[in-house]
């Protein structure tokens, strides 16, 4: 069996709420993106894969294995959730190793992975530098090594990049896609340019259902020739987001260059453009019904 998780009709309730609803998804070796708005269902979808949230009716695999079988998936299962946390007053190497104990991990294995890790997420140089002193980020890649540790197949990573600057985002972007080249990584996240810059295949989720399965391209070829530019002035830019939907907006003194999706050309005056992947987002979103891309 390949490494794989294969999702199938898979439902979630909290009391009468209705967190995940008859999800299917099949996800294969490499970076996918799950995308969608806070309160979506992403956490809760990460937790049943973690085995942190129990189901509430459907299957799901992971590499051949039932997810019921805990102790086996958590073997290959690293988890970074959105709020993770350490240690404050440890330093880096001795907060990973601490971590490692509690894994399970016997000292001679500890000497030769913590150092790898580290190095693999770019702070052996910082080994000796306290959690609380370090930036966003570099808790973000101690938190990728901790996940990693006992090498698993799958990383789960849930809203990594909220509150980075666009240095460290794009960083820990990079150290992901690195990771995934002998793993399964998703990326759950709100933020579509995290998806764009390094996922080809997506699902869209919101409100506990799949919108969208398939590829980027899919997901862009499904709004192409609705999205279109306008100069308006600015007095006029309260009458253009009553009527359109827009994604953007660059203004230039009592001008605005705007950016709409349309199903049809919304006014003479203007013109088609190439739609980006947040225009395919928004469109699906606020128009479109659940499709598949594959």
């Amino acid at each position: 069996m390949g490494i794989t998780i294969e999702i199938n009709d898979l439902s979630k309730n909290f009391g009468k709420k209705q967190a995940l609803k008859h999800v299917d998804l099949k996800i294969s070796q490499g970076m996918f993106g799950l995308l969608g708005p806070n309160g979506a269902g992403k956490t809760t979808l990460m937790k049943v894969l973690t085995t942190l949230t129990k189901k509430s009716g459907g299957e799901v695999k992971i590499c051949g294995i039932l997810v019921e079988q805990c102790n086996k998936i958590r073997q290959m299962v690293g988890y970074l959730p959105q709020d993770f946390s350490m240690y404050g007053n440890m330093g880096a190497y001795e907060a990973l190793d601490y971590l490692a104990v509690l894994s399970g991990m016997k000292k001679k294995e500890r000497r030769e992975r913590v150092p790898k890790m580290l190095e693999k997420v770019n702070l052996e140089d910082q080994h000796r530098t306290k959690v609380k002193a370090m930036s966003g980020g570099m808790r973000r890649r101690l938190g990728i090594a901790q996940a990693i540790i006992h090498d698993p197949r799958i990383l789960v990573v849930d809203e990594p990049t909220a509150g980075l600057d666009p240095e460290e985002r794009v960083r820990f972007r990079n150290l992901l896609c690195e990771i995934a080249k002998d793993r399964i990584v998703i990326l759950s996240t709100h933020i579509v340019g995290d998806i764009e810059a390094t996922c080809e295949n997506i699902a869209v989720l919101n409100q506990g259902e799949i919108m969208f399965r398939g590829t980027v391209s899919n997901l862009l070829e499904a709004v192409r020739g609705k999205v279109f530019t306008l100069e308006v002035s600015a007095m006029e830019l309260p009458m253009i987001r009553d009527q359109f939907l827009v994604t953007g907006i660059l203004t230039n003194g009592s001008m605005a260059n705007v950016k709409i999706i349309a199903e049809h050309s919304p006014l003479k005056e203007a013109k088609p453009c190439s739609p980006d992947v947040e225009d395919a987002y928004m469109y699906l979103m606020h128009h479109a019904p659940v499709w598949n891309g594959n």
